[in-house]
């Protein structure tokens, strides 16, 4: 959809500020902290990365500007969980969740990295059909404004590039985020600086994004 979350070739910003190794999660706040391991928990069973992201694009526009990274996990973990029937509006007011039996024990930082250590997500698909493009081809991506999510950003759209790669049938984000696991092959596709932003960028500089086969055409 477009939103104010589709930031990417809006100026006015300022330079994106980027921190090197685990320093930058050392610096955050122990609220935040405990959003990133509370995310690593069951908290809404269904939900899906696609769902939680179309979930944070839903966000009035204000608030997505002036919340923070994880002020925002928090919100939308929220809204999903009162989505799911997980909790209500009132237990939300109240600051109490009406647990319906005995709470389950806290994991410890040790339950977590052992769980981690045995996850193996994947979302590969098995393919329908073969890849309409290959390595090297021309494509130019679709100039269409959905109103629900994609992954296809708006400064992206209607541009030509060239498939560096392609990454087999993974599941596509637009279907996800509606609860539909639907396979699509998977391409990363560059695009030049000047073709994205125009003649006054840097001919040296590219982007590349993982595109789905339904967001391209032949150029």
């Amino acid at each position: 959809m477009d939103g104010i979350h589709d930031l990417g070739g809006i100026e006015g910003f300022g330079p994106v500020p980027v921190k090197t190794g685990d320093a930058g999660f050392r610096d955050i706040a122990d609220w935040e902290k405990r959003m990133y391991a509370l995310s690593k928990s069951n908290l809404a069973p269904g939900i899906t990365i696609d769902w939680f992201r179309h979930g944070i694009e839903r966000m009035v526009p204000a608030e997505y500007l002036g919340f923070s990274y994880f002020n925002k996990w928090c919100t939308t973990y929220l809204m999903l969980m009162i989505d799911d029937g997980v909790i209500s509006m009132a237990e939300v007011r109240r600051g109490q969740v009406d647990a319906p039996g005995p709470m389950p024990q806290p994991l410890m930082v040790d339950d977590v990295l052992r769980i981690n250590r045995k996850a193996d997500a994947r979302f590969e698909t098995d393919a329908h059909a073969g890849p309409a493009f290959a390595t090297g081809d021309v494509v130019r991506t679709l100039r269409r404004m959905p109103s629900g999510h994609t992954r296809l950003p708006r400064y992206a759209r209607d541009r030509q590039g060239t498939v560096l790669a392609h990454h087999g049938s993974h599941a596509l984000p637009d279907e996800g985020a509606k609860g539909r696991h639907i396979g699509e092959h998977l391409y990363s596709v560059v695009f030049t600086g000047t073709e994205l932003w125009g003649p006054a960028t840097n001919p040296h500089d590219s982007v590349t994004l993982d595109l789905w086969e339904s967001y391209l055409v032949p150029a």
